[in-house]
This record gives structure tokens, C-alpha cells and sequence, in this order.
């Protein structure tokens, strides 16, 4: 009889272990994690790259190495030729996340906004329970720890679409500064060139009329010998009649 339960307790787990296996296949398998990284909203959710290689802030970093690897060969376009368009994004997706990650600065970056949210979460959480207890209620859902969890993740997610608006705006602020700067240099340039084309015209015309004024000055007093070496006709003077 014991023999039988042993056995019955053995499948049991092995059937477990199975399910958890497949379980964790079918969230692996390239389809689904394609769908996972392009699913509505991922332009936000994806901001947060231990989001999208599916890791604990907390893990260490060559772990964190290992599920990128895995996750960059299974949706990898050369894996998904069925697909390679939304696997390339998908694949782009999962190499920004890990570059973020491995830079020890962008990573600390991404630890303070999850901090923050923990932070954040627990003051509004606290208030909360202030707010439940007075009306007489002993719990609030956010106790279970996968309501907590779940109201981290929002807050995180909001604090990182926040600081993605903001690097737009920064962005955006100095595109129209560079804008702004290159057209005044533009403006300069076609103002110099302006400025240099008149005087050119100016120095040339100047000069016309130096040659003009010159020519002239030269031509009245080639007028002016011609006039003096033509000698005046003056008649004879009349004689008295001698008687």
C-alpha cells in the first residue's frame, strides 16, 4: 500500500515538475515573447528594461546576461523568418534592455526609479490604510503581496514613461536650440555674403567712375593743348593814305 503512495507521490511531483517545465516554455517560446515585447503599450512598458528580460531588479548582472542571451536567440529574425519584421523590433528591444542594464550608470539610473516607486507605493499605501482604518476596515488588497508588487510595477511603469517624456522634451528643447542656432548662422553667412557681394559692386562702380572721371580729365586737357596750338587770325592793321 505504501509502495503504491510512494509511487502515486512520485508521479505527482514528476507531473508538477512537467507542468512547470511547459509552463515555462510556453512563456519562452518565440512567438509568445514576440507578442509579450509588441503587445499594445509596449512603447512605454518596454522602458523598463528589467521588464522586458522578464528579471528581478535585484538579480545578479551575469544572470541577467544569461536571460538576455536566451531571450536575443529566440526571437532573434533569423530564428522567426515567419515573422522577421516584429521579430526584429522584438529583438531590438531585448538588445536596448541589456546594453541598459550592463552600463553601470544607466542601471543605477533604472535602481533609484525602482526605488522610488517602492518609496512612492508605500506612502500612498500608508495613507491608505489610514483611509481604511477609519471607515472601520482592518486591510487594504495592496496586503497581499501580489497586489503590493502589482502596484509597484504600475508606479514604476509611470515613472519611467515620465523620465522617457522628459528625455523627449530635452531632446526636442535642444533640436529646436540647434535649429534655432544654425538658422541665425545661415542668416549670418547670407548677410556677410550680402555685405561682400555690395562692397564688390560698390569698389567696382567706384572704380568706373574714377576711370570715367580720369578719362574725361584726360580728354579736356588733350582739348585744351589742341586749343592753344591753333593760332588766331588777326587782320592787318590799315595804313593812313600818305598825301
Amino acid at each position: 500500500m505504501s509502495t503504491s503512495v510512494d509511487a502515486d507521490h512520485k508521479f505527482n511531483t514528476f507531473y508538477t515538475e512537467v507542468k512547470e517545465i511547459e509552463k515555462r516554455d510556453s512563456v519562452l517560446t518565440p512567438k509568445q515573447q514576440i507578442e509579450r515585447l509588441l503587445r499594445p503599450g509596449s512603447t512605454y512598458r518596454n522602458l523598463n528594461p528589467f521588464d522586458v528580460l522578464q528579471v528581478e531588479p535585484e538579480t545578479p548582472l551575469d544572470e541577467i546576461k544569461k536571460k538576455y542571451r536566451r531571450l536575443s536567440i529566440l526571437v532573434h529574425p533569423d530564428k522567426n523568418q515567419d515573422d522577421p519584421d516584429r521579430a526584429q523590433q522584438a529583438f531590438e528591444a531585448v538588445n536596448k534592455a541589456w546594453k541598459t542594464l550592463e552600463n553601470e550608470d544607466t542601471r543605477k539610473k533604472c535602481m533609484d526609479i525602482i526605488e522610488e516607486a517602492v518609496g512612492r507605493t508605500d506612502l500612498m499605501l500608508a495613507e491608505k490604510k489610514k483611509k481604511a482604518k477609519k471607515e472601520g476596515k482592518d486591510s487594504i488588497p495592496e496586503d497581499d503581496p501580489a497586489q503590493y508588487k502589482h502596484a509597484v510595477y504600475v508606479l514604476t511603469m509611470k515613472l519611467f514613461a515620465d523620465m522617457e517624456r522628459k528625455r523627449r522634451e530635452l531632446a526636442e528643447r535642444d533640436q529646436e536650440e540647434r535649429k534655432r542656432k544654425r538658422e541665425a548662422e545661415i542668416e549670418e553667412e547670407e548677410s556677410a555674403k550680402a555685405q561682400k557681394e555690395w562692397q564688390k559692386n560698390f569698389e567696382e562702380s567706384r572704380q568706373n567712375r574714377v576711370n570715367s572721371w580720369q578719362n574725361f580729365q584726360a580728354s579736356k586737357k588733350s582739348k585744351d593743348k589742341s586749343s592753344k596750338k591753333i593760332k588766331t587770325f588777326k587782320p592787318p592793321k590799315n595804313k593812313p593814305e600818305s598825301r
